[in-house]
C-alpha cells in the first residue's frame, strides 16, 4: 500500500512537537510513511494533521495501547494494514492526556470536537 513502509519505527512516545514546545496531547498517531508521532485532532495542537499537510504522507496509525487502525487523509476513511515496526503504541504506563506534568486540569474544555 502506497504511503505505508512497515520497517519504519516510531520517532518517539510522544508527540515530538508538543515535547519540543512543552505542550500536551490528548492521543498520539502515527505516521505509516516516516513514523513520526504527533498529536491528534482532538489534541489543542493537532500535529499529526499538520504533519500530514506538511509532507503529504497519506496515512497515520493510532499509537494507542489496543488499536491498530489506519486513517487515510486523502480519502477520509479507515483501513487495515500491515504491521508497523515496534512499538506499537506508547508505553501503557504514560497517562493520557500526556505527558505528565504538563496537562492543565481544564484539559476537557480545550480539548477539540
Amino acid at each position: 500500500m502506497d504511503g505505508i513502509d512497515p520497517l519504519v519505527p516510531p520517532s518517539g512516545t510522544g508527540c515530538q512537537e508538543c515535547l519540543a514546545e512543552g505542550g500536551w496531547w490528548f492521543h498520539l498517531r502515527r505516521c505509516a510513511q516516516c513514523g513520526h508521532i504527533g498529536c491528534c485532532d482532538t489534541s489543542p495542537a493537532q500535529h499529526t494533521t499538520a504533519h500530514y499537510k506538511e509532507t503529504g504522507h497519506p496515512l497515520i496509525q493510532s499509537f494507542e495501547p489496543g488499536e491498530d487502525w489506519y486513517y487515510s487523509y486523502p480519502e477520509d476513511a479507515m483501513y487495515e494494514g500491515p504491521t508497523l515496526a515496534a512499538p506499537h503504541s506508547h508505553p501503557a504506563d504514560q497517562p493520557v492526556p500526556g505527558p505528565e506534568g504538563t496537562v492543565p486540569a481544564n484539559w476537557m474544555s480545550l480539548l477539540h470536537g
